[in-house]
C-alpha cells in the first residue's frame, strides 16, 4: 500500500488561496486529509522509510505549518474537514520527529516556532520534550546557529539590521515558551542575556518589547520541565543584578533599563519566588537576588487597578435574558488595555477567551500570564475556543410582554428664545414670509446703496472710542520656545531625558560647526568613523542625524539660537590683581609686603624716587615739637615746593612765547 500512495500537494500560499473557489478549497481539505490518514496508518519501519525518500511530505507539512503560523487557523475554515485535517497533521508531524531519522526539514528551528504556535503549550511541549532527548540529530544545530546569529546582532546594536533580528526573536519567542530546553539552551553561558541587556539601551519601543518578552520567557522556561535548573537561573539572576548596577551607576536614567522594565512589567520574580517555594531545593543566594532585584521595580509598578464591579442591568422585578452575561456591560477602557497586554505575549488568543480569563482570575494581569504559561485553567476555560473575539454588537434583551413596566420618563420639552415668538403665536404677518431670497432681483450695487439699515454714525464712533489704539498685542520675542530656553520643571524622569536630548544637540552642533559634510547622505560618510562615533554618541540613525542637520540648513534662526546656547565664552574674565599702594593701618607695613603697606610704584611710600617730601632726612614736620629731627624737617619742608608745583609749566610757556608764540 506504501508504494501506491500519491504525493502531498504543498499547501497553496496566500495568493494562491484567494482564487480557489470554496468548492475547490474543500475538496483540497478533503484529499489531504484521506492523505494523512492513509501515511498515520503506516507502522514505524514503512513510515520512516517512506519519509526518507518521498520528496512531498515534508515540504506539505513545511508549508501548511508556515501558512497556519502566520494567517492563522481560520485560513483552514470552519468546515469538519479544516478541523480534523489540523489534528492528523499534529499526529502525523509528532511520529516524523519520534523517529530515530526524523527528516532534517522538521528539525530546523522555524519549523518547530510555527508548530509550537499552531499547537500551543499543552500539546507541543511533550513532541519538542522528547525530540530533545533523542539520540542523533537535535534541533541544537539549528538553535545553534540562530543563537550566534542574534548574540552578533544585538551586540551590534544600531549598526545591525535591526528589523531582522525583532523579527526572529518574535517568530523564537512561541518555540521558547514551548520548549524549556530551549529556554536552558539561549541562556548556556551570559552571551545572549548581555545581547539582550545591551540592545535594549537603543530607543526602539517594539524591539524594546520583544526583548523583554524573550528574557521573560527564557528565565521562567529554566523553572520548568522535568528537572528545573534553578543554579543556572540564579546565575543568570545575577548578571541581570550586576548590569543593572552597572546602570545605574551610569549618566543614563536608572529606570531606563531593561532590568527595570523586566521586574515591573512581568511577574518574573513573582513566578520564580512561587516555583522556588514549592520546590524542595533550598537555594539561598537565589532569594537573596530576588530580595535585590525588587530594589529596581520602577515607582507605581506595584500599584494594582482598581476592582471593577459589574452592575446589573435591570433593578426591576421582570426576569431579564441577556445572551452573554460577559459582554452585557460596556467595556471598559482598563480591560482593553489589559487585553492587549496579554495578546502582545500570546497573540493567537482572542479578546473574548482573554475577556473571559480576566473574570476568572479577578481582572488580575499577572495571574492571567501566569496560568497561560502553565496552562493551568479550570475545565470550563480548558476547553473553550482560545479565538474568540468580542462582539461589536450588544446584545439585545428579551422580556416577557406580561411583566409589569414602570412608567417611562416623560419626554422632555426642549425650550429656547424663539419660544412664545410671532411665529409661536401664529401672528406673523403672511407678507413677511417668503422662500428663498426676498427680492431676486436684488444686486449686490443695489444692497450697498441702501443705507435704511447701516449703522448711523453715533454708533460707528461710539464702537471706536471703546478701541483702544494703545493696546497692543503681547510682544513674544523673548519667550521660552522662541529663544531656545526653557525650563524643565517635570519629574527626574523627564529632566534626565532632557539632559541627554540637549547633551546629543549639543554633539551634533558643534560636528556641524566643524563640518557640515560629515552629515551628507552619500554611502562614504554613512561608514565613515566620524559617523560611526557620532551614532554612538547620540544613539540616533543615519537618517535622524541627516534629518537633523536637514532641517538646521533651513532654519537660520535655529543657527543663531544654539550659537547663544552652546557659546564657549561663558562671561567670566580672569581676576586682576590690584596694583594700587595702600597703607598700613599701623605704619607697619615693610617694602616686601602686599597691599598693607607693601611696596609701591617707586619703592618705598608714595610716589617719587623714594623719598618724602622734603628729602630724607629723618624727621617728621608732624613729629613733637623741640625734638632737633621734627625742627630740621620744618626748616626744609618748603626747600623743593617749586620742582612739584606748576612752575615748570609756566616756564616753558613763557620760553614759547619768548620763540614767535602770540600772547594769548
Amino acid at each position: 500500500m506504501a508504494a501506491t500512495l500519491p504525493p502531498f500537494a504543498p499547501f497553496p500560499e496566500a495568493a494562491w488561496r484567494d482564487h480557489l473557489a470554496p468548492e475547490e478549497w474543500e475538496s483540497c481539505l478533503s484529499t489531504w486529509l484521506l492523505l494523512a490518514e492513509a501515511y498515520l496508518s503506516l507502522s514505524e519501519a514503512e513510515l520512516s522509510r517512506i519519509s526518507s525518500k518521498d520528496e512531498s511530505l515534508t515540504p506539505y507539512l513545511v508549508s501548511f505549518m508556515k501558512e497556519t503560523a502566520t494567517s492563522g487557523v481560520g485560513i483552514l475554515g470552519t468546515s469538519p474537514s479544516a478541523s480534523t485535517l489540523l489534528r492528523k497533521c499534529f499526529l502525523l508531524t509528532s511520529r516524523l520527529l519520534r523517529l530515530s531519522s526524523a527528516p532534517s526539514s522538521l528539525l530546523q528551528w522555524e519549523f518547530l516556532s510555527h508548530f509550537s504556535r499552531i499547537y500551543g503549550k499543552k500539546r507541543a511541549s511533550p513532541v519538542l520534550a522528547a525530540v530533545f532527548k533523542k539520540t542523533g540529530e537535535t534541533p541544537e544545530t539549528s538553535l545553534h546557529a540562530l543563537k550566534k546569529y542574534l548574540i552578533i546582532s544585538l551586540d551590534d546594536g544600531i549598526k545591525g539590521d535591526l528589523r531582522i533580528t525583532e523579527m526572529r526573536l518574535k517568530r523564537l519567542n512561541h518555540l521558547i515558551h514551548v520548549s524549556p530546553d530551549t529556554a536552558s539552551f539561549f541562556l548556556a553561558g551570559s552571551d545572549f542575556l548581555d545581547g539582550l541587556v545591551s540592545c535594549y539601551k537603543i530607543m526602539n519601543p517594539p524591539l524594546r518589547k520583544t526583548i523583554i518578552t524573550t528574557a521573560y520567557l527564557c528565565l521562567i522556561g529554566l523553572t520548568e520541565g522535568s528537572s528545573p535548573m534553578y543554579s543556572m537561573l540564579t546565575d543568570q539572576l545575577y548578571s541581570l543584578k550586576t548590569a543593572a548596577d552597572a546602570h545605574k551607576a551610569g549618566p543614563i536614567n536608572a529606570n531606563d533599563s531593561m532590568v527595570a522594565e523586566l521586574v515591573t512589567v512581568t511577574p518574573i520574580l513573582k513566578q520564580v519566588q512561587h516555583r522556588l517555594d514549592e520546590s524542595v531545593s533550598t537555594a539561598t543566594r537565589m532569594k537573596s537576588v530576588i530580595t535585590a532585584l525588587e530594589g529596581f521595580r520602577k515607582p507605581g509598578g506595584k500599584v494594582r487597578p482598581k476592582k471593577l464591579v459589574k452592575r446589573k442591568i435591570d433593578k426591576g422585578k421582570g426576569v431579564a435574558n441577556v445572551e452573554d452575561d460577559d459582554q452585557a456591560g460596556d467595556m471598559h477602557v482598563h480591560r482593553m488595555s489589559q487585553i492587549s497586554q496579554i495578546q502582545d505575549l500570546f497573540p493567537d488568543l482572542g479578546s473574548g477567551f482573554i475577556s473571559s480569563l480576566l473574570d476568572e482570575y479577578e481582572d488580575s494581569t499577572e495571574q492571567v500570564i501566569s496560568h497561560l504559561l502553565e496552562e493551568s485553567h479550570p475545565p470550563h476555560l480548558a476547553n473553550a475556543d482560545r479565538t474568540k473575539e468580542l462582539s461589536q454588537d450588544k446584545p439585545r434583551r428579551r422580556r416577557s410582554s406580561l411583566v409589569p413596566r414602570s412608567t417611562p420618563p416623560q419626554v422632555p420639552v426642549r425650550h429656547n428664545v424663539f419660544d412664545d415668538d410671532e411665529f409661536d403665536r401664529l401672528e406673523v404677518d403672511v407678507s413677511n414670509l417668503h422662500f428663498g431670497k426676498h427680492n431676486p432681483n436684488k444686486t449686490a450695487d443695489d444692497i450697498l446703496k441702501d443705507r435704511s439699515t447701516a449703522p448711523n454714525k453715533a454708533a460707528i464712533l461710539s464702537a471706536l472710542s471703546a478701541f483702544d489704539a494703545d493696546d497692543d498685542e503681547r510682544d513674544d520675542t523673548y519667550d521660552a520656545a522662541d529663544s531656545g530656553f526653557a525650563v524643565n520643571d517635570a519629574l527626574a524622569d523627564d529632566a534626565d531625558d532632557q539632559k541627554r536630548k540637549d547633551i546629543a544637540e549639543k554633539t551634533l552642533f558643534k560636528s556641524y560647526q566643524t563640518d557640515p559634510k560629515l552629515f551628507n547622505r552619500d554611502s562614504d560618510t554613512r561608514r565613515g568613523n566620524y559617523r560611526m562615533k557620532l551614532k554612538q554618541d547620540t544613539g540616533m540613525t543615519d537618517e535622524a542625524i541627516e534629518g537633523w542637520a536637514l532641517m538646521l540648513s533651513r532654519n537660520p534662526q535655529q543657527i543663531k539660537s544654539f550659537e547663544m546656547k552652546y557659546s564657549a565664552f561663558g562671561g567670566n574674565q580672569p581676576p586682576l590683581a590690584s596694583t594700587a599702594w595702600r597703607e598700613s593701618p599701623a605704619g607697619s607695613g615693610t617694602e616686601d609686603s602686599g597691599t598693607d603697606g607693601g611696596a609701591a610704584r617707586g619703592g618705598f611710600r608714595g610716589r617719587g624716587r623714594g623719598r618724602g617730601r622734603g628729602g630724607d632726612r629723618g624727621g617728621n614736620v608732624a613729629g613733637p615739637t623741640g625734638e632737633k629731627a621734627t625742627e630740621n624737617a620744618r626748616r626744609h619742608k618748603e626747600t623743593n615746593k617749586g620742582s612739584r608745583a606748576n612752575h615748570n609749566r609756566r616756564d616753558q610757556r613763557a620760553r614759547k612765547m619768548g620763540r614767535g608764540g602770540l600772547p594769548g
